[in-house]
């Protein structure tokens, strides 16, 4: 079952206010900029982590350092999950922001 537009957007919007919020929390020297639908993080050595919706195909899109990966949402477990790998968001981000800025964050509640 395909999510609906709405649902899509309020699952997207959820995560990357948990994401901000988490940079946010962290200390760590970040920029970021929700626009459009698009969080960018950008990292004190220059480095970026990109969050973007993809609404026609309902995909979490996000852009790291070592590529382009792609999330559908799984509503039985209400986790977001890369397409290829079948790995969890929040695993896939916290291993992006030490691989990026050298730390470890915790992205469990995504």
């Amino acid at each position: 079952m395909s999510l609906s537009e709405a649902r899509f957007h309020d699952l997207v919007d959820a995560t990357q206010q948990a994401v901000e919020d988490i940079f946010d929390d962290s200390g760590l020297d970040v920029d970021l900029e929700n626009s459009g639908g698009v969080l960018t993080v950008r990292f004190e050595n220059g480095t970026q982590l990109i969050l973007s919706r993809q609404v026609p195909i309902r995909q979490l899109w996000v852009a790291a350092r070592s590529g382009g990966f792609h999330f559908d949402y799984d509503e039985a477990e209400q986790h977001w999950i890369c397409d290829t790998s079948e790995e969890l968001l929040s695993e896939m981000l916290t291993r992006f922001v030490v691989e990026q800025a050298g730390a470890e964050l915790e992205f469990d509640e995504l």
